[in-house]
């Protein structure tokens, strides 16, 4: 064989083993095919190690192929999630949006705080005394979350994740008088705090992360297909993972809908909540009565001055006897 003839080998090989069509991972010793005409020749070394460098650059494409792919499909099934608590027009309320495939699938408009207990020191330095650190929910904060026909989650975190809530809401079926409805309801909450934070923790003794959760959660049950409203102030108690801690949620001006969202950015009708609905009939009732009355009056005065138009008209019958003679 000639010299170009040997130059020019590596290259027929990496040309054939490139244009094979993908398979799985060749097994040893296979690992890149040589071409009929030169099985039936010595393999020189030169060839051999190109082979074997070969073989070995295929086994890493593929798996780092599929790696890529895996990546990217998991890009591309990401929820976007927004936080547009910038548009709202109170300084407490928070706007939070996930979307799905380009459509609004969960959306919740609160105003959260979290009052926490904690220990600090006496002035004695030998008892300990209990303080509660009131931690509101940032506007700047981190969200994810994510959509299902049945489950959603909304996961918020603030100050460098050092605080994290989590709202997981579920949809479900709900036995009534007449027939089963279906409604959704928040059924979690977990806060994830460390009491090394010195923003809210001043001075606490054995600092440290914490994790509150709620128990056989039932709250803002909705019937499906409307959102939850409650203008009025909510709270929500998590004990912490030691069972030695209440932390309470205190949630107010709440608009939410996890599930069946119909227009983009848009809420559905609105189910308010018991104490708004008291709250409403309580502003209204007063108005109502007092239309009641007035109207009332209204009716005896009108009944009073018909009376007296009827009465008028007829003759009067005096009751002095001797007025008689001048009548007629």
């Amino acid at each position: 064989m000639s010299a170009a003839a040997v130059l020019e080998l590596p290259a027929k090989l990496r040309a054939r083993c490139i244009s094979q069509p993908d398979r799985a991972a060749p097994e040893p010793g296979a690992l890149c095919q040589r071409s009929p005409d030169s099985s039936s020749r010595p393999q020189r070394p030169a060839e051999r190690s190109m082979d074997v460098r070969l073989g070995a650059g295929r086994l890493l494409r593929v798996p780092g192929l599929l790696c890529l792919l895996h990546a990217m499909a998991r890009i591309g099934a990401e929820q976007e999630v927004e936080n547009l608590s910038g548009l709202s027009t109170s300084p407490e309320k928070d706007i939070f949006v996930v979307r799905d495939n380009g459509t609004t699938c969960l959306m919740a408009e609160f105003a959260a705080k979290l009052m926490v207990p904690y220990d600090v020191s006496a002035s004695n330095y030998v008892d300990l005394i209990t303080e509660d650190a009131d931690i509101p929910l940032s506007r700047g904060a981190e969200v994810r979350g994510n959509c299902g026909t049945t489950e959603s989650e909304l996961q918020i975190s603030w100050l460098g994740k050092v605080y994290t809530l989590k709202l997981h809401f579920i949809k479900e079926g709900h036995n009534t008088s007449k027939r089963q409805e279906a409604v959704w309801k928040m059924n979690k909450i977990q806060f994830v705090y460390d009491s090394s934070e010195r923003t809210y923790f001043k001075d606490a003794v054995n600092p440290g992360k914490h994790t509150a959760n709620s128990h056989h959660l039932s709250a803002l049950v909705t019937p499906a297909g409307k959102s939850y409203e409650c203008q009025a102030q909510q709270t929500i108690s998590l004990i912490t993972s030691d069972h030695q801690r209440t932390v309470t949620l205190v949630l107010s001006e709440v608009r939410i809908q996890p599930f069946d969202i119909s227009a983009d950015f848009v809420f559905s009708e609105e189910h308010k909540c018991p104490v708004d609905e008291r709250e409403q009939l309580e502003e209204t009732l007063p108005l109502i009565l007092g239309l009641i009355l007035g109207l009332m009056i209204v009716i005896t005065v009108c009944i009073y001055h018909i009376h007296h138009k009827l009465t008028a008209s007829q003759v009067q019958i005096p009751r002095d006897r001797s007025q008689y003679k001048h009548m007629g």
